[in-house]
């Protein structure tokens, strides 16, 4: 049964209120337009078509949700490791770019429940030796996107051993360097460098160097959308629709038209 998102809001608001949270009533009974930042070169999450339409399976489920809670989308473009400090400086109200839940992050704003998980894999030219460890990298130059968990973890465990970790704006700047051989490898989510870079012809001399990377500490607990903290009302409303999309399938639907595995939580 399909709620009224915005009564769900002005009620969480009323309760946020109640233990200081700094928001007015008004706030979550007008709430006419969702304003998500994102990155926008980041397939299959996010990217842009040959035409300039913001397109990918972020994209999609923010579109499901803000037609969900009946209000207009706004996306707002942003470098990843700027998304943080432009949520906090009010640019956009929610972070909606693959940014994975951890407890650094939270340090700095609040998530909404976990949506779906990643697994985070390395590439690097076909045939290569290369393994995800300092020993096998040590000398080597890796590529990671500015503000991921994948530069927070290459620089906690790879740099300190000698490991060339070189951070970049976009993902596209990785994936050009790559190809000249400047970098010997890149370190990013499984999916996006799947579909956004080794199924294109961009990426025919390359493939996955190694297993998955797993650290539940530094490589988080699945993606969720940054809001700022004691948000109270958008959160709710958020995690609302997020939820009844998951309850009748529309996220699952979603993810098989990008993803050749489950990757939504419930």
């Amino acid at each position: 049964m399909n709620m009224n998102w915005n009564k769900l809001a002005t009620f969480a608001l009323c309760t946020a209120v109640t233990f200081g949270a700094g928001a007015t009533l008004a706030q979550a009974a007008d709430l006419k337009e969702v304003r998500f930042g994102v990155e926008a070169s980041y397939a299959p999450f996010e990217s842009k078509s040959p035409s300039g339409e913001l397109q990918g399976f972020d994209i999609d489920v923010g579109n499901a949700v803000c037609a969900k809670l009946k209000v207009k989308c706004v996306w707002v473009e942003n470098s990843f490791d700027g998304l943080i400090p432009a949520l906090e400086a009010r640019k956009f109200n929610a972070i909606n770019s693959d940014m994975t839940i951890t407890d650094q992050r939270r340090q700095a704003i609040d998530f909404t429940d976990p949506i779906y998980a990643i697994p985070n894999q390395m590439i690097a030219k076909k045939g290569s030796p290369l393994l995800p460890t300092a020993q096998s990298l040590k000398g080597k130059h890796v590529g990671v996107l500015q503000g991921t968990i994948q530069e927070t973890y290459a620089k906690a465990k790879w740099a300190p051993a000698g490991v060339d970790v070189v951070p970049y704006q976009t993902q596209d700047q990785i994936y050009a360097d790559l190809v000249s051989g400047r970098l010997d490898a890149a370190f990013q989510d499984a999916e996006a460098a799947s579909k956004g870079f080794l199924n294109k012809p961009q990426g025919a001399g390359f493939a996955f160097a190694g297993p998955q990377v797993v650290d539940t500490k530094l490589l988080g607990e699945g993606v969720g959308y940054g809001v700022r903290k004691n948000d109270a009302a958008l959160k709710a409303a958020l995690n609302g629709a997020l939820k009844d999309l998951k309850a009748d399938g529309t996220i699952d639907r979603i993810a098989a038209k990008y993803f050749d595995v489950k990757v939504v939580l419930k």
